[in-house]
């Protein structure tokens, strides 16, 4: 299908259209002509709507499909609906499946699985067996078979040779270490974030220490051994200091948050609504404040949805026993708007599309005649409500059914493929 986009505002740092009003014609999966005005001809789909902008496609570094294993949470082809209606034209799924992410197999079933899709999937294999944190995962044979990078997801990896052996053998084959940060020694048994609200709950609280003294260990090793690190989603000003001093340090590492934690803090907790039970937990409004500095100050590098499924029977619980996570693909972009707010679009743009293909070490789509299209459509003005009938998720465990949140995704163009809400 061709398409004519009519006066968008494109949002790309480095394009020399960077926030210009243009009307952009697309034939054949390929943008022909990007101009002030376009005449529309027959037989093409116009798209105009109100406050209409346009970037590159954007890349989402922290997803799971639960398949195979567990598709009755999420499968792919129901993860991929959702990213496709959150405005993603990329993401990378991690593993929470069964068997694990761990061989070239598994990584071969997945680009099997989503080939030909308009959302584009990289797959990151686990970087121990199993993602149990003990012996190293065949690295080298799941990059060989398309995985982009090495994460055992939730899991922090507890040892620190295994740590080290990992950065020193993913460096040796071009790839990077994506590893979670959380002490169990530390946050053992913990609900949510340590403070205030966790004590009127009575609610035993995660520390901020547990993040921070392993991120800080995972840092020093990094120093030791060389490689590249991304740390997915930090969630504590303390962390956002560390990275900051890291990357002056020349430390070659980066960093992520949850567009959730951007948004909301642990307050929200006092209704004992278990989809704001999170990993990393919600913190203190001090906490959400740096992590909006690390995102405009560029300490933060990435935002991802840390879109995490789970099926009633883990969530419709006593909120001690009831598991992590939320579906978040859907409104990661809203989260993200409303906590950062319009002013700072750019950065938002940023970290969902040439940042993280940055931490990839994938080159950005660009927006330019002749180029093939990878596009994301949305709008600033117009509003979002995600409702149980637009959830394109197999979960539920969305904190935000029915709340009108600021932002809208209008669709989404990949080459010859298109998907509009």
């Amino acid at each position: 299908m061709n398409i004519l986009i009519k006066q968008a505002r494109i949002i790309s740092e480095k394009n020399p259209y960077n926030n210009k009003i243009m009307d952009l014609l697309i034939e054949g999966g390929k943008i022909t002509e990007i101009k002030k005005s376009i005449v529309p001809k027959a037989n093409i789909k116009v798209v105009d709507e109100d406050g209409l902008c346009v970037s590159t496609g954007w890349l989402d570094l922290q997803t799971v499909s639960c398949d195979p294993g567990f598709e009755h949470k999420e499968n792919i082809d129901s993860l991929l609906d959702c990213a496709a209606a959150g405005g993603f034209t990329g993401i990378c799924i991690h593993s929470y499946s069964q068997p694990a992410i761990h061989n070239k197999s598994q990584v071969e079933y997945l680009i099997n699985k989503t080939r030909n899709n308009i959302v584009d999937v990289y797959p990151v294999g686990t970087i121990t067996v199993d993602g149990k944190g003990k012996d190293l995962a065949e690295m080298h044979d799941m990059k060989l078979s398309g995985a982009v990078a090495f994460s055992d997801y939730k899991h922090a990896i507890k040892d620190a040779g295994t740590l080290m052996r990992a950065l020193q053998y993913s460096d040796n084959i071009g790839s990077l270490i994506i590893t979670h940060c959380n002490d169990t020694s530390i946050s053992h048994g913990g609900q949510m974030n340590e403070g205030e609200t966790a004590v009127g709950m009575g609610l035993k609280g995660i520390p901020s220490l547990a993040e921070e003294l392993m991120l800080q260990r995972n840092l020093s090793v990094l120093e030791y051994a060389g490689g590249k690190l991304h740390i997915p989603t930090i969630s504590t000003k303390g962390s956002v200091d560390l990275i900051k001093k890291a990357k002056s340090n020349g430390l070659n590492v980066t960093a992520g948050v949850s567009s959730i934690n951007l948004l909301l803090d642990d307050s929200v907790l006092k209704e004992f609504n278990t989809n704001f039970k999170l990993d990393p937990p919600l913190r203190s409004k001090k906490d959400v404040q740096a992590l909006r500095n690390g995102v405009e100050n560029g300490t933060i590098s990435v935002i991802v949805s840390d879109h995490a499924p789970q099926d009633v029977e883990s969530k419709e619980l006593e909120f001690d026993l009831a598991d992590n996570g939320a579906i978040n693909l859907q409104t990661a972009f809203n989260c993200a708007l409303e906590g950062l707010k319009e002013e700072n679009i750019q950065a938002i743009i940023k970290c969902l599309t040439s940042s993280s293909r940055a931490v990839l070490g994938i080159e950005e789509p660009t927006i330019s005649e002749g180029s093939i299209a990878n596009l994301t459509l949305f709008s600033l003005t117009q509003e979002t409500n995600l409702t149980e009938k637009s959830n394109n998720s197999r979960s539920k465990n969305s904190p935000f059914f029915n709340k009108t949140m600021k932002g809208k995704v209008i669709g989404i163009v990949n080459g010859a493929k298109s998907y509009f809400n």
